[in-house]
């Protein structure tokens, strides 16, 4: 008897001890999976291997839920994913859910971390992004990568002298495609055009020509020449970028903005409306929404504004502390609602985002240039001045800030900055800007 109740206590013992196990147990996280690519994006054989790579990604990890180095591919493939596609809002949440699983598990995975400051860089979390950037740093000091997304944090909050620093440690590392891109943007900022041209031409032939990156890159050389007057040299790299890369979306708006310069106004609908249907881009809606305007389709252009404000509203307003980690897009959403002429939302959005990163030139661009719209020419020329610091010379800054000056009293300051930004772009796609800059020296 005594013997049948010990063998009875130890099996409930055992019961209890596994019950305790199974409700200790915490549930695995559910993996996001891959979405089907439509349109022609789907249909070339990279996507044909990306989804393969994926799927084998996926398969490994529901094998065993600890497979971690899987786990960061993954994260990775949907980094790349959300590139291509344009649905960050779907890959980036995806990402970091593995990434922070990752890391939790192995917090000195130097890769990891990288992908994690990658992603937070893309959602505009930039200094969320810098903080996670400098815990990886120590993690491998001679990585060129780490201090490609020090200088790019840098950039974006203003802190400009580090972010050459970090750009010239990047470069004598680790001299290509994205090293070289960074020297070119560093270049643009700080007024030096053909430098900009010239080290972008470097970051383009550094590049396998058809890769995502490799034509991305084009783009920016591509926008150079727009933003220096040289449409032809633009249009060129357009059209090599679908050479190489088929369909790419970003190739045949750029085409579209070719044909807005040309005053073409049809034949640019078209191509951004084409672009439009084959990736989620809120820039491009954005463009199409002037267009419209400017082919006085008024439907089309309050539809237009509407649905860019729609894009760009959710999750734009979380605080830096949010688990959410949406993507900040109140800079872009104060142009948005300018085009709407509410400037009251216009202000409430380029001050959310001046908070964030009060010296960065192109933040203090937004917060001139809304208070300009205000009728408040004091605080848009002490903003705009700030704007100024890095002598940039994108032609819509200058013209924006000629026009602030004038209001502000500066008459001859505003006439030198028209001029000159006139001067850099004769043929700039802000054509409301630019009819409402020229009128002044039309009269001076």
């Amino acid at each position: 008897m005594r013997k049948n109740l010990y063998t009875i206590l130890v099996s409930v013992t055992i019961l209890l001890f596994g019950c305790i196990i199974v409700f200790a147990k915490k549930p695995e996280k559910k993996i996001t999976g891959l979405k089907e690519r439509t349109g022609s994006i789907a249909l070339n054989a990279e996507w044909l291997d990306t989804k393969k790579a994926i799927e084998g990604l996926l398969a490994a990890i529901n094998a065993n839920p600890e497979n971690y180095k899987a786990k960061l591919n993954l994260a990775q493939a949907y980094i790349q994913e959300a590139r291509v596609t344009g649905d960050h809002g779907y890959y980036d949440a995806a990402a970091l859910s593995l990434l922070d699983d990752v890391i939790a598990n192995e917090p000195k995975n130097f890769d990891a971390l990288c992908c994690k400051a990658t992603v937070l860089l893309s959602q505009h979390h930039f200094a969320d992004g810098l903080a996670v950037a400098k815990q990886a740093l120590p993690l491998n000091p001679n990585s060129a990568f780490i201090y490609g997304l020090m200088c790019d944090s840098y950039v974006e909050l203003g802190n400009y002298a580090e972010a050459v620093k970090m750009s010239d440690k990047m470069i004598s590392i680790r001299p290509d495609i994205r090293s070289y891109s960074r020297i070119s943007y560093l270049r643009e900022i700080h007024g030096d055009l053909p430098g900009a041209i010239q080290a972008c031409k470097l970051a383009v032939s550094a590049g396998y020509p058809g890769l995502e990156q490799s034509e991305w890159t084009r783009m920016i050389l591509a926008h150079l020449y727009e933003n220096t007057g040289h449409p032809d040299s633009a249009e060129l790299q357009y059209r090599i970028a679908l050479q190489e890369r088929p369909g790419y979306a970003f190739a045949i708006a750029g085409l579209g903005r070719i044909e807005k310069a040309k005053g073409n106004y049809k034949e640019a609908i078209a191509l951004l409306e084409k672009a439009k249907g084959m990736i989620i881009e809120y820039s491009f809606s954005d463009e199409l929404t002037d267009l419209y305007k400017l082919n006085n389709e008024t439907e089309k252009w309050e539809a237009s504004a509407k649905s860019v404000i729609g894009m760009l509203s959710p999750l734009s307003n979380e605080d830096e502390s949010s688990s959410a980690h949406g993507h900040y897009a109140d800079k872009e959403l104060a142009y948005a609602y300018l085009k709407m002429n509410d400037t009251e939302n216009a202000l409430k959005h380029a001050m959310l985002e001046y908070e964030r990163r009060p010296e960065n030139i192109d933040v203090c661009e937004t917060v001139a240039w809304v208070n300009y719209k205000k009728g408040d020419y004091a605080t848009a020329n002490s903003m705009i001045t700030k704007a100024l610091r890095t002598n940039c010379q994108n032609a819509s800054l200058l013209c924006r800030a000629g026009l602030i000056k004038l209001k502000a009293g500066e008459k001859d300051k505003g006439l030198v900055l028209i001029r000159k930004g006139l001067s850099n772009d004769p043929f700039m796609t802000d054509v409301e800007l630019k009819n409402e800059a020229s009128k002044y020296l039309v009269n001076s």
